[in-house]
């Protein structure tokens, strides 16, 4: 049967049951997180393609370091004139409340996925690429049942899925949008991954693909040219370390804002030396937003350390792109550890060639949209509010979490790695437990479940745990070797043992 001592957790059954065939496959951790992400660009198509970027925390075995791989996007080299650019927007439906997003080509940043996944696969996995791509070209090829929650986030951003005939074809068949249930099939984005596994990452630079994207921003009004792919890197990068609860907190540093932000939150509920309820962590979330708001030398005053207050000033600097996430978690039985986040913003609305896949939206940024095309700097890493992270505490436990949310992001991994380390609470406890999130603005959100007095200063009651809070998905071994799972049921998470 294989390795009995090894767990993975993710936002998709699918993507699940492919990291852990290549465990049972004889692949270490980093192989199973290469394949549950070629299946997450299958089955969470609304999330992440190879159009898109993201972040690998990861741990060898017995190492008390971790290291970050770096592929998010970046702003393209040269603007193109605004008259000439697709860039419009359109309003995704969250039943509740509505949020204006922006499509179009021109609405694309330089895709790193590719490249990072390449360079993850050098450095860390043992298995071939072919083999890892398997499980998701096998799904692509024969479909597979849309799951409700997958179908719910097609309502959503049905604008976009709905956009041109090439996405149309594969979300929407005979123009009405899949439901639960039905049969979802990409056989172009089947063909591409087995494509790309043969001919490595160059088929997105200057081959096939990669002339396509060139092709296709040309005529359609996007930024990205040839030189964009070609000059592009995957970065690797010394995480951020926090120390908190006696525990190495390993986070995603800079130009990524979620590393940061997270380390302040930290380090504030550390020095009230109280009990950390939800009332402390409201006030240590409004002492974050207050921290990122400051400015300067002044940012200093309100954080922990000088050395963090040049980490957040830094990732200031870089164009924010926030949205569209989903992360897998894997620890494997000797105790290797990957947590990888991805996103590719909700995606442009047209298919590359007949490849399966739309390019990013990342320019389509709230914040960037306001000041329109002239807000973002040219050949710049974005900023990501993406958290993969590995925590090693004192015990010899080491746990590999991340989670999808949008800005909500680093408040989940803060509340979680409160209920871990603080309250001592069982992976899947800390997981499911309520949550809060505050709002620049002071607006505060939370789930049922919290203290009444906490409760009177909210302003916004949620009726029952909801996707808006995240879904983290994380894996956790023990110093003893024993692991457990957690997949977040606010997102429909699932967790295997293998």
């Amino acid at each position: 049967m294989g390795r009995t001592n090894s767990v993975v957790a993710a936002g998709h059954e699918l993507t699940a049951r492919a990291a852990a065939e290549i465990l049972e496959d004889g692949g270490n951790a980093f192989d199973a997180a290469l394949a549950g992400t070629f299946m997450a660009f299958v089955a969470e198509a609304v999330f992440c393609a190879p159009g898109g970027g993201g972040f690998l925390m990861a741990r060898r075995a017995e190492s008390d370091k971790a290291a970050l791989f770096d592929f998010f996007v970046e702003t393209p080299l040269k603007r193109r004139p605004e008259s000439e650019i697709s860039f419009y927007p359109i309003h995704a439906d969250f039943g509740p409340a509505k949020q204006e997003f922006h499509i179009g080509l021109g609405s694309s940043a330089t895709p790193g996925a590719v490249q990072g996944l390449f360079a993850m696969h050098e450095a860390l996995c043992t298995l071939p690429m072919k083999r890892l791509v398997e499980p998701a070209v096998r799904a692509g090829r024969d479909g597979f049942p849309l799951t409700s929650f997958q179908a719910y986030l097609f309502t959503v951003i049905a604008p976009i899925l709905t956009a041109s005939p090439g996405v149309a074809a594969i979300f929407a068949p005979g123009g009405k949008l899949l439901q639960a249930g039905q049969t979802f099939r990409n056989e172009g984005l089947s063909e591409t991954l087995a494509w790309l596994a043969e001919d490595g990452a160059r088929l997105f630079v200057d081959g096939d693909v990669g002339n396509a994207i060139v092709a296709q921003s040309e005529a359609l009004g996007g930024h990205l040219r040839y030189d964009d792919l070609k000059s592009y890197r995957a970065m690797l990068r010394e995480p951020l370390y926090w120390k908190h609860a006696g525990a190495t907190v390993a986070l995603n540093p800079p130009p990524a804002a979620s590393g940061a932000l997270i380390a302040y939150g930290l380090a504030y509920l550390e020095a009230q030396g109280r009990v950390i309820d939800a009332l402390a962590l409201k006030r240590a979330m409004d002492a974050t937003n207050e921290a990122r708001a400051a400015h300067g030398e002044r940012l200093a005053e309100h954080l922990a350390s000088g050395l963090l207050a040049k980490k957040l000033r830094a990732a200031e600097r870089h164009p924010q792109a926030y949205r569209g996430t989903t992360h897998i978690s894997v620890i494997d039985a000797a105790g290797n550890a990957a947590a990888i986040s991805l996103s590719n913003g909700e995606g442009n609305g047209h298919i590359v060639g007949n490849f399966g896949f739309m390019l990013n939206n990342m320019l389509g940024e709230e914040d960037l949209a306001r000041g329109h095309l002239d807000a973002w700097r040219e050949g710049t890493r974005m900023s990501s509010m993406m958290a993969p992270t590995i925590i090693l505490a004192p015990d010899g436990s080491v746990t590999a979490l991340g989670t999808g949310g949008s800005n909500r992001i680093r408040t989940a991994i803060l509340q979680v790695a409160v209920n871990l380390l603080d309250h001592g609470m069982d992976l899947e406890a800390a997981v499911v437990a309520p949550r809060l999130h505050v709002e620049r603005d002071g607006r505060t959100s939370f789930e049922p479940g919290l203290a009444d007095f906490v409760q009177a200063e909210q302003t916004h009651a949620w009726p029952e745990r909801n996707l808006f809070f995240g879904g983290v998905h994380a894996a956790r071994r023990s110093g003893h070797g024993g692991v457990e799972g957690a997949g977040d049921p606010r997102r429909q998470g699932v967790a295997l043992i293998v």
